[in-house]
């Protein structure tokens, strides 16, 4: 299995002949080395329904056909734009061809801003724990820090975390170190930084702030194998 970074949030993951793609922010993400018409995953998971994590979402789907996984508000908003899609909620999981997805709480607000300046909502915001082949992959999404993640972790051993350190919107690099201490996670790479001013870190500080080999800086396009 092969899980690489893009930048921003987006995460790829390439296991048993499928390809899943989480949070496509690829137009507008000045850090991706992906490019929107060169994509054909067979699944997108989107964490919530925010501009920079739903990014292009529509775009990938129309063109590869493939399955949008999210909450139930972004999988009818997605349905009713004649793609395809699987809703499911926090804490609810499901078995698909390449593995299971269970969502998870994130303490984030989740809405859709459309050209007309208008704000759609929807749903909550989640993290999405995948479990392929007996290994556990946890995508915190936008999420502060919050004290179940010792829950998460003890319920589902993790393998590799990806978790925001860009505060303002975020938790930062302090919050995000105690969370990988909660979380217990075998590896923890750190995801939504530098991408506009506001949250602006340098990413191997917080590297520094974890236990020595837990921490990994993954640079857009670089990959871990599992």
């Amino acid at each position: 299995m092969k899980i690489s970074y893009h930048g921003h949030a987006v995460v790829k993951v390439e296991t048993n002949g499928k390809t899943i793609l989480i949070d496509p922010f690829i137009n507008g993400n000045g850090l991706t080395d992906l490019k929107v018409d060169e994509l054909n995953p067979d699944y997108i998971i989107i964490t919530h329904g925010h501009n920079d994590h739903v990014g292009d979402t529509k775009a990938i789907a129309r063109k590869s056909g493939a399955l949008i996984i999210g909450s139930p508000e972004i999988a009818t908003y997605f349905h009713w734009k004649g793609l395809n899609t699987h809703g499911m909620n926090i804490g609810g999981s499901y078995e698909f061809d390449f593995g299971k997805v269970k969502f998870t709480q994130a303490y984030h607000s989740s809405g859709y801003e459309t050209a007309g300046q208008q704000i759609i909502y929807l749903g909550m915001s989640m993290g999405v724990l995948l479990t392929i082949d007996g290994k556990t992959i946890y995508h915190a999404g936008d999420t502060a820090l919050f004290s179940d993640m010792k829950l998460i972790g003890e319920r589902h051993p993790i393998d590799l975390a990806f978790l925001p350190i860009g505060d303002n919107y975020t938790m930062g690099p302090e919050d995000a170190a105690y969370a990988a201490q909660l979380l217990g996670a075998k590896t923890v790479v750190p995801i939504h930084y530098n991408t506009f001013p506001v949250i602006k870190q340098d990413p191997y500080q917080f590297v520094n702030m974890l236990p020595n080999g837990q921490g990994k800086v993954l640079e857009p396009g670089a990959e871990i194998k599992l």
